[in-house]
């Protein structure tokens, strides 16, 4: 009897150690989650149920539990490494076939998925055309690397100041060669349909009554139009047109672009001194745009950056988590998969309710705490040798019983 309970001893404490090994073995494994040997002793049980007196047979494992704790997170120089800071996991595909990680380092492949290094794909919820994500379904993430398309300047805003000191211009007739036709003049890029770039010059023409102006557009140094007013009152707010916004006619640019069509916004000027000051010129058309990096905020909202200053959403990262996670089973290469035990996944995004945050950059490191193994491989061992000491000393005991009746 001694025997057989010393060696469910043994077996416990090898597997104590087995499983402390491993724990150390993946010491520096990404999105590794360590797990704990825990015991339950046996008794023999007859139809009368336990004896009062019975000592026992032994010791049994009752499980190998995952320990589902934060691991520390590392700064990397990648944006697609991905680390959840709280509960949740990645969610991979394989032909179909779903798995749920934590280790977030993550590549391109040359279909433009998002991919982990077995090429298993990482799922999200797609971009739709008008805004927001398709949260119906999931999958793969893909990075387009097809060029931003360029849009067409529609509107444009200026703030400046006009002098109120300004006289009407010695030349009458306005020709934007002469500086003596005009007050002042400033410039913007605008842009066509087609993404290329014009110069947009203003011209600024005192007239001859109290606080009139007129406002001239050349593009490419076209005239567009004739002059249009501005007028101001004697505290130097803008006063014409209503709402300080000038449509001038459509201009069509020589690119085979569709025709420019241009508001510019006065409602920012003013008119007071004698300085001409220009404080911001803006406008919403841009070129065309080349991708230029990828960035991915704490929601796992994917957005690719490009040369023009636009970024797309490409989609959004989706998390998964169960009930119960230590009821997953474990695959290897840091993945599990979905049992009975576990309960079905819960998808959503990083950031909501039961989720954690993304955080791009950074990988999470095994949970393992190296002092702490250290500690349990020494338990592990002393158990294992207590253990053995038992099977010695009742081997002894045995050859002393066997000598007597010798």
């Amino acid at each position: 009897m001694s025997f057989d309970l010393a060696l469910s001893g043994i077996n416990a404490a090898n597997t104590d150690l087995n499983v402390t090994s491993n724990n150390i073995a993946n010491v520096a494994t990404t999105g590794f989650k360590q797990s704990r040997a825990e015991f339950a002793d046996l008794y023999a049980q007859s139809q009368g149920g336990v004896s009062k007196i019975a000592v026992g047979n032994g010791v049994r494992v009752a499980d190998v539990a995952q320990q589902f704790s934060q691991g520390n997170l590392t700064s990397t120089s990648n944006n697609l490494d991905l680390a959840i800071n709280g509960s949740g996991f990645f969610v991979l595909s394989s032909g179909g076939a779903l798995s749920y990680t934590r280790a977030g380092a993550f590549q391109v492949d040359g279909n433009g998925n998002i991919v982990n290094n077995s090429g298993e794909a990482l799922q999200g919820y797609p971009a739709l055309a008008n805004g927001g994500f398709n949260t119906g379904g999931l999958s793969n993430l893909v990075l387009t690397t097809a060029e931003n398309a360029p849009k067409a300047t529609t509107t444009a805003s200026l703030t400046l100041n006009l002098p109120a000191s300004a006289t009407v211009p010695t030349n009458p007739t306005f020709d934007p060669t002469d500086p003596k036709s005009y007050t002042n003049t400033t410039s913007l890029t605008t842009y066509d349909s087609l993404g290329a770039a014009h110069t947009s010059q203003l011209y600024f023409i005192k007239g001859a009554a109290a606080n009139a102006w007129n406002a001239q557009l050349y593009v490419d140094g076209n005239a567009v139009g004739t002059p249009q007013a501005l007028t101001y009152s004697n505290a130097g707010a803008l006063t014409a047109p209503a709402g300080g916004k000038l449509t001038f006619p459509a201009y069509t640019p020589a690119t085979g672009a569709a025709p420019m069509n241009m508001t510019f916004n006065f409602s920012g000027t003013t008119q007071f001194g004698d300085a001409f000051t220009v404080n911001a010129v803006s406008q919403d058309g841009y070129t065309t745009g080349r991708l230029i990096g990828i960035a991915i905020d704490q929601t796992g909202v994917v957005q690719a950056r490009f040369t023009n200053g636009q970024s797309t959403s490409l989609g959004q990262v989706a998390l998964a988590n169960f009930a119960n996670p230590q009821g997953l089973q474990q695959l290897g290469n840091t993945q599990w998969a979905q049992t009975f035990a576990s309960g079905s996944a819960v998808t959503g995004v990083a950031g909501n309710s039961g989720f954690g945050t993304m955080q791009s950059g950074q990988l999470e490191g095994a949970n393992v705490d190296m002092t702490t193994q250290l500690v349990k491989m020494i338990q592990a061992q002393r158990d294992f040798q207590a253990n053995a000491q038992v099977i010695s000393v009742t081997d002894s005991i045995t050859q002393t019983i066997i000598n007597i009746h010798a």
